[in-house]
């Protein structure tokens, strides 16, 4: 039997992170759409700008559990949501941006702001990374909940596949044995 526990144990842990990340493709929970961006870019989904989130999920059978963990120090604030603090370190990045911004708009013969959407879109991340810039360390920040992982009904929908079928192979293997007799 406890070779049976462990193959359903295992393909749990494979069709969950399979679930857990179209998730990522869908950006959404299963049918869940996460929320927009107040500052959208042109660099893709917020979730997947780098991918390093994604490709850091990973699941293990510990025991009679399977367990999921992300190397990433930010995944459980993004699947969860919170609040987080403005620091020194992120007033720097954040001036470093609004300057790599700047350098972008394109002016025209006049010295004016060029009207072509490359600059405009550079205008507008300029604005964008000044106003973070300009917050007060200490000042919160909320990151809304766009959650990846966790239990759903089409989890436990596909725990349930998962053991039917297995169930389903013990019994047609039982079968065979008695058979025999």
């Amino acid at each position: 039997m406890s070779k049976i526990f462990d193959k359903i144990l295992k393909d749990v842990r494979i069709e969950l992170m399979d679930e857990f990340d179209l998730n990522f493709q869908r950006k959404a929970f299963f049918e869940k759409s996460w929320p927009q961006t107040k500052h959208p870019v042109n660099r893709g989904s917020l979730m997947m700008r780098t991918g390093a989130l994604r490709n850091s999920l990973k699941a293990s059978v510990e025991g009679d559990k399977v367990i999921f963990t992300s190397s990433k120090e930010y995944a459980s604030l993004h699947n969860e949501g919170g609040r987080i603090k403005v620091t020194p370190q992120m007033k720097k990045f954040f001036w470093a941006m609004y300057y790599k911004s700047i350098g972008q708009i394109k002016t025209n013969k006049s010295g004016k702001r060029s009207q072509s959407e490359g600059s405009k879109r550079a205008t507008l991340d300029a604005e964008y990374w000044k106003s973070l810039a300009l917050m007060k360390v200490g000042s919160p920040i909320s990151i809304p909940e766009r959650r990846f992982i966790g239990n759903h009904p089409k989890v436990e929908q596909a725990i349930k596949t998962i053991m039917d079928e297995n169930m389903k192979e013990v019994a047609e293997y039982i079968s065979k044995i008695m058979k025999k007799k």
